[in-house]
């Protein structure tokens, strides 16, 4: 689950992180407010206007802009709400701005230039251990620095039974040139930011930037957050941050029907019971000459009315133009599933205008055969994996 900035801001907060402060907004008067309001808590004279959205790159897409006086924080924050907001991680339709977060500024004048870094937290799957990944190249794209300029990507793995220790944050502090108070401010955010990604359950914590402000604070300018699906039962506050919003509609209501579905870009949907025979399955129309339209899968109880509710999730893609399904009968029958097809075709009428290919293989897969191919309806059976292929190419065809 992504949070917005603002929220992971918070979330870092919690656990003791420096951040730059700011108030959400949800309108231009609003932000104002806010504006005001900031202004008196931490003496700011400048602000910055930020879309809050889960995507990054909202600076390149017009999404971050810095207002000098309540005038342009009304202006500002006018022309982004409402905004389609087109960054390199979004679609190109873009995502529309809801609210906005107005924040401090805090590259003001000091002794010291102010310096950007980039730092993350996120699990290293190759070797079963948490990871720290940072560079000095702060407010960069971490995939272009690491194209162009890979030496100056650090990694400090943690041993999870360990954690995070004392050398290893200051090895962190010292690589990125660090000395003096600086120094120490950048091993207590460190270890805070450690902390905070542990204690929260999260697969991945990202500031682009940290900044070391002209006074050698170290602070997180911005915050993209993912916390773990699996976790949230352990974070009931965490998981009432959840934007449905920011996600696909149609993934958000196969979720509260309790199907798995991840919406793709093909034109070959696919109702599978089982994660494993689910990638297969996408494997399959590959093969046969399709693409995969979305992962669906149905779980052990296929009975007529999931069947229904899937169909309903597949046919809302207006880019599906056939659809497999694939279900292995081991807990459930395959003469069960087969009578739930069927009968979800039949409360459907006209709703199906696409080709519907369907291999059941299992327990009482014979007796499933029969009832499709005596069902009368515009339905493919097959027993065999080639099979169900061939006839994914031929409709497609």
């Amino acid at each position: 689950m992504n949070l917005h900035e603002y929220q992971g801001k918070e979330l870092l907060s919690s656990f003791g992180v420096r951040i730059q402060r700011g108030i959400v907004a949800q309108s231009a008067d609003e932000a104002v407010e806010a504006a005001k309001k900031l202004t008196e808590e931490t003496g700011t004279g400048w602000h910055v206007i930020k879309a809050q959205v889960h995507a990054g790159g909202r600076g390149k897409g017009g999404g971050v802009k810095l207002a000098k006086n309540l005038d342009e924080v009304k202006t500002l924050a006018d022309q982004i709400i409402g905004m389609n907001l087109v960054t390199p991680q979004t679609s190109a339709e873009g995502k529309k701005v809801h609210q906005v977060l107005i924040a401090e500024d805090v590259y003001y004048p000091g002794d010291n230039e102010p310096e950007e870094y980039y730092m993350s937290v996120l699990l290293n799957r190759g070797t079963g251990k948490n990871m720290i990944m940072y560079s000095t190249e702060g407010g960069m794209d971490i995939e272009q620095v690491a194209e162009e300029t890979p030496h100056l990507i650090f990694t400090e793995e943690i041993d999870p039974a360990l954690g995070l220790l004392g050398f290893q944050a200051r090895r962190v502090a010292f690589n990125l040139g660090l000395s003096g108070t600086a120094f120490k401010e950048m091993t207590k955010f460190v270890s805070a930011l450690y902390t905070a990604y542990v204690k929260s359950d999260a697969s991945l914590f990202e500031i682009n930037p940290v900044l070391k402000t002209s006074d050698d604070k170290i602070m997180a300018v911005d915050s993209k957050v993912t916390l773990d699906d699996n976790a949230l039962y352990r974070h009931k506050d965490l998981a009432e941050l959840r934007d449905k919003r920011e996600e696909n509609p149609i993934e958000v209501e196969a979720g509260e029907l309790g199907l798995n579905y991840v919406d793709l870009d093909g034109n070959v949907g696919c109702m599978v019971n089982g994660a494993g025979l689910a990638m297969a399955t996408m494997d399959l129309i590959k093969q046969a000459g399709g693409d995969p339209a979305n992962f669906l899968d149905v779980g052990g109880t296929a009975d007529a009315a999931r069947v229904e509710a899937a169909f309903k999730i597949i046919l809302k893609d207006p880019n599906v133009k056939a659809i497999l399904i694939n279900i292995f009968g081991g807990i459930v029958r395959c003469d069960r599933v087969a009578q739930g097809v069927i009968d979800a075709y039949k409360n459907m009428g006209d709703a199906i205008q696409v080709p519907i290919i369907v291999r059941l293989q299992g327990t009482n897969a014979d007796i499933a055969k029969e009832l499709i191919d005596n069902s009368g309806l515009d339905v493919l059976s097959a027993t065999e994996f080639q099979e169900a292929a061939d006839k994914v190419q031929e409709v497609l065809s």
